[in-house]
């Protein structure tokens, strides 16, 4: 196995500005559930004094753990009455397993996710899924498989890796598949090749668009042991993940929040995604891709809130 690869510079503090709400509104406690042979863990937010409430299950984005910002708007959602799980991938957090970012395995996470807290007696039978930029893809694909799932927010949503292809030089694509390759390669004799989560313009990372390092390093809590590195391959698999080509499977409501000023993910990507979510809203915001961690933190939760308040009809 390589060496953990540093991390570059991290932003003084962290970014997520919404405040946490009282925890007397709310109880949390720890869940896990098995994928295949891993145990991954999770934190239910439990509203107290609400009956059977319904459930938000939230994922995070590309190799993200849900204490880089997932926690808060969990706690904000059981503030206002909702059930929230936010968990972990296999590899990450609290979870076991390799930390590998390939969309199929994190889907697979997803459902578990969603049967775990299905099992709930003391929960209600509305179930949503959350998720945002990788995660916001993967919700899309969950969403078009199960019919027991109710809403869907896709919060800067990745959904079209062709888009991602087409965004990227002819540099990148060529170090990116040699290091893919590399990592495959070094994976038949257990070793393994990492790439950078996120750089500086310039830099070979996944992620090195302007604002990219600053807001990605932004949602780190000081005390994570998260290292910034990922397993290369994981280059090779998004180019040819499409959650929009699902989407039109999608039965229920729909959200989707999206920068116009993302440059990360184009905004005209989450456009088609809408476009192709056959019940669906867009929130179209100037804003980048972390921007609603930041300033833009309390008003991109009030429209998700108010979207799963007239789903569930709530007053």
């Amino acid at each position: 196995m390589s060496a953990p690869l540093a991390t570059p510079d991290r932003a003084p503090a962290r970014r997520v500005r919404g405040e946490r709400p009282s925890r007397e509104r709310f109880s949390t406690r720890r869940l896990t559930f098995s994928v295949e042979g891993d145990d991954c863990a999770g934190t239910l937010y439990r509203p107290r004094d609400v009956d059977d409430p319904e459930t938000v299950v939230l994922g995070h984005g590309f190799a993200a753990e849900a204490a880089f910002g997932l926690d808060l708007v969990a706690e904000h959602l059981a503030d206002v009455g909702y059930a929230a799980f936010a968990f972990d991938y296999r590899g990450f957090g609290a979870s076991e397993g390799e930390p590998l970012v390939l969309p199929s395995r994190q889907v697979a996470d997803w459902e578990a996710a969603v049967d775990r807290v299905r099992g709930l007696d003391e929960l209600g039978d509305g179930i949503a899924l959350w998720g945002v930029s990788l995660g916001g893809g993967h919700v899309v694909g969950v969403a078009a498989e199960r019919s027991d799932v109710d809403a869907v927010v896709a919060r800067t949503p990745f959904s079209d890796g062709r888009a991602l292809l087409r965004s990227k030089s002819p540099r990148f694509l060529a170090r990116a598949t040699a290091a893919g390759l590399r990592d495959r390669l070094a994976g038949l004799v257990g070793r393994d090749h990492e790439v950078k989560v996120y750089g500086r313009p310039g830099e070979f990372a996944a992620l090195t668009e302007p604002g990219a390092l600053d807001g990605y390093a932004a949602l780190i809590p000081r005390d994570s042991t998260w290292q910034n590195g990922t397993r290369a391959r994981t280059l090779l698999a998004l180019p040819r993940y499409r959650p929009v080509a699902d989407a039109s499977a999608v039965t229920c409501p729909s959200l989707v929040v999206a920068g116009t000023e993302d440059e990360i993910i184009p905004y005209h990507t989450a456009e088609r995604l809408a476009d192709e979510l056959p019940d669906s809203s867009l929130v179209a915001l100037p804003m980048g891709h972390f921007d609603a961690w930041d300033e833009r933190f309390t008003e991109v939760l009030a429209h998700e809130v108010a979207f799963l308040d007239a789903v569930f009809e709530r007053p």
